[in-house]
């Protein structure tokens, strides 16, 4: 195995956001990994394990899977679910402020009405 730095800011995943980012099995992975084409960690969050991958080789695993314009497409819709879950998140935001903006023009009014 080639000594790769696992502390650099992004240049780790976890096997399950492998999954989700690059449109992966997790049986793709096992393969790759027992194929000896991803070095791996053997971590756990709240006592469950998961493998820590190197970004770069998963990215290289899925051009050789998938090809280039898989990556970009894949890239792209993974980035407009990004967009869409905060756009909803700030909708829902927006109609919590409306309710509460409500409220509080009422129970202004019923204070100023007495």
């Amino acid at each position: 195995m080639r000594q790769v730095s696992w502390t650099a800011p992004g240049a780790t995943l976890s096997h399950k956001n492998a999954c989700k980012e690059f449109a992966l099995e997790e049986s793709e992975i096992k393969e790759a990994i027992n194929a000896g084409k991803l070095q791996y960690k053997i971590n756990y969050a709240h006592g469950n394990p998961y493998y820590k991958l190197l970004r770069k080789e998963v990215l290289a695993l899925v051009l050789e899977l998938r090809g280039t314009n898989a990556v970009e497409i894949q890239k792209i819709d993974f980035e407009l679910k990004k967009a869409t879950r905060e756009i909803n998140s700030c909708k829902r935001k927006i109609s919590a402020l409306e309710k509460q903006k409500v409220l509080l023009t009422t129970q202004k009014e019923k204070l100023t009405i007495e």
